[in-house]
């Protein structure tokens, strides 16, 4: 097949195109190259036989000529770290870059587009979680996501459309953990809070697999699909995971949770209006205190089962680092 990612230079969307490439697809990622990261994935798609279109999904002239004769759409490019811009932005690129693909897949006569959205949409909701749960995202990003979503499923009657749910994504290729990767094994981690509340972490080639299953499966169409991990793990189980993983003891030391929260957020209150970015702010301390399980019934019952377990994965994303030089 021809298939278009977009968001194709980033971490997912760089794996995924790899895996398509390997199993004989004529590829293009569509993305931009604006972190040493992104531009790191470009050479090696190139490199790995993908073609690289440089835009974004905001040009509609680059989609259309991008789509001409492309069997299978990946919409993967979102905005979501992006510092100092306002929600315009956001708005522009996860719900008009949604319109955009979608429009220039429907001229195009694509076959499929598999719709990348986010557990994002689920806000602050705790306890456990699946496509029942209602949606209250909290964040600029997850409302615009949310809104992304629900124009996707208004192409349903007119698009074979497939949306998933991504939860928080880890493994070779991703930089987000690696600053906690770092301080473990430079042992300048301390633990917060009782690191008992859970997350739900997918091993990138879990999602790589999951993807291209639904973007084959007859039933998956018209579905809102919440992704997960093969098991939800607390977090004092990943610190230990990746205190192994790194080859180093894991840490001792436990402080609480309220100063540190305090602190978060008068820092977002006071640094983030002069356009700095506060060193410790609330959604950074969400993984000491934030606890969720995700239930992924509907993608099970269209084959997806993840394989890789946290103590795994974090084996795996440590010898990646190191390969790159990150560790």
């Amino acid at each position: 097949m021809r298939i278009l990612i977009t968001g194709g230079t980033g971490f997912i969307g760089s794996r995924l195109a790899l895996a398509c490439i390997q199993r004989g697809h004529d590829v293009t990622a569509l993305g931009q190259a604006n972190t040493s990261a992104e531009a790191a994935n470009v050479d090696w798609l190139a490199a790995n036989g993908v073609r690289v279109v440089g835009a974004s999904v905001t040009d509609q002239s680059a989609l259309g000529t991008s789509l001409r004769g492309v069997d299978l759409v990946f919409h993967l490019a979102a905005a979501q770290h992006e510092m100092n811009v306002g929600d315009d932005h956001f708005r522009e690129v996860n719900v008009g870059g949604v319109s955009n693909v979608l429009d220039a897949a429907l001229g195009a006569g694509v076959g499929r587009v598999v719709h990348g959205s986010t557990i994002g949409v689920y806000g602050s909701c705790e306890g456990v979680i699946d496509e029942e749960t209602p949606c209250r995202p909290d964040n600029i990003y997850g409302l615009t996501k949310l809104e992304g979503e629900r124009l996707a499923v208004s192409y349903a009657d007119r698009l074979p459309v497939v949306i998933v749910r991504i939860p928080e994504v880890y493994g070779p290729g991703d930089r987000r953990l690696l600053k906690l990767f770092r301080a473990i094994q430079n042992r300048r981690l301390v633990r917060i809070g009782p690191g008992r509340n859970l997350h739900h972490p997918m091993y990138v080639d879990d999602l790589v697999a999951a993807l291209l299953a639904l973007s084959a499966h007859s039933d998956a169409p018209g579905q809102i699909l919440l992704l997960a991990g093969k098991d939800p793990v607390s977090t004092d189980q990943m610190i230990d995971a990746i205190a192994d993983a790194v080859r180093t003891q894991a840490p001792r030391v436990r402080l609480p949770l309220a100063p540190f929260l305090a602190a978060a957020t008068l820092m977002e209150h006071g640094l983030r209006p002069l356009g700095i970015q506060p060193p410790l702010h609330r959604r950074r301390m969400d993984f000491f205190r934030k606890s969720f399980t995700l239930r992924a019934a509907r993608a099970a019952a269209l084959g997806v089962v993840p394989q890789t377990g946290f103590r795994e994965g974090a084996r795996t994303t440590a010898d990646w680092y190191r390969s790159a030089g990150l560790l």
